[in-house]
């Protein structure tokens, strides 16, 4: 118990995000687990899922960094990836079953073509092998359970979506886009498009948000570190996750009053945004926003 009777939290008070760059054959929530356990952290979670077949860019939020999460569940998100033709599968990977195949291998003219379509405000429906919830289930666990899934299509964003790279085989392509785009239907629906059969065998994520992989880390590399006690060394400011957000300075009075949540007057330059990260002596301590000629606290930062 603490001096004023709680409960003690298990672990360290630490805070921030690590950039992991997730190797191929290992799931997120593992890695989830292997992070929290090296920093010893009170909590974790991540922003995106990478399948096990997928590489790269992971972010691990610890302790109050994953109240930064959905900022970065929506930012924009790149990858890299590779379509190999002449079968489709069910999970659109290496992972799942045949169930066609087609001798038609798209030339690279005929590729270039079909791209335009895949780019912009797109509408897509998601694998049937996906963590989408319907009716309160995973997709993927009614999908392996033999059960018949279907799932609506809906509206994605799609920015720029190159092809880098062809093989008499292989096609490979280079794709920004925004929150919820999957990478296997895009390359299913190009590959129907194309009258051909392809399914993913190279998945990368190369960027979330304001994380690339230069910033990136290996489980290995993270495992040295702690070797030498240097493990905090691949940890990131909680706020970097909040980069496109306007930053106001406050006082420590007015630093008290966000914490205890209570509202402060808000300077005339910041009442018309929506989101304010306030900052006392560089630390964050609420996320605002405007009411009234005041900000209010909407989530208060608890970093000492």
């Amino acid at each position: 118990m603490d001096p004023n009777g709680r409960k003690r939290k298990k672990g360290n008070p630490v805070h921030g995000w690590v950039v992991l760059d997730k190797a191929v054959g290992i799931g997120s929530t593992p890695m989830v687990g292997k992070v929290r356990w090296l920093f010893q952290a009170q909590k974790a979670g991540h922003a995106g899922t990478l399948d096990p077949l997928a590489s790269g860019i992971l972010p691990i939020a610890l302790g109050e960094a994953t109240k930064t999460v959905p900022f970065m569940m929506d930012a924009a998100k790149s990858y890299i990836f590779e379509i190999t033709w002449g079968e489709s599968r069910t999970t659109q990977d290496a992972e799942g079953d045949v169930t066609a195949t087609s001798a038609v291998r798209p030339t690279e003219a005929d590729i270039r073509a079909a791209l335009p379509e895949f780019t912009g405000e797109i509408e897509q429906v998601p694998p049937k092998f996906s963590a989408i919830k319907i009716d309160g289930k995973r997709a993927y666990d009614l999908a392996r359970a033999g059960e018949k899934v279907e799932i609506k299509s809906r509206p994605v964003r799609v920015d720029r979506f190159e092809l880098v790279e062809t093989t008499k085989e292989t096609a490979r392509f280079e794709v920004d886009c925004g929150k919820g785009t999957y990478i296997r239907s895009l390359a299913r629906d190009l590959a129907a498009s194309l009258g051909a059969c392809g399914y993913v065998t190279l998945l990368r994520r190369t960027r979330v948000g304001p994380f690339t992989l230069a910033q990136s880390i290996t489980l290995d590399e993270l495992e040295q570190m702690c070797d030498v006690a240097r493990v905090s060394d691949g940890l990131h400011p909680v706020s970097t996750a909040l980069d496109d957000i306007p930053v106001l300075a406050v006082t420590e009075t007015d630093a008290n009053h966000l914490k205890h949540g209570r509202s402060i007057v808000a300077p005339q330059t910041f009442t018309d945004i929506d989101l304010i990260l306030a900052e006392w002596n560089d630390t964050p301590i609420a996320l605002l926003s405007p009411r009234d000629g005041t900000l209010v606290p909407k989530r208060v930062f608890n970093i000492t």
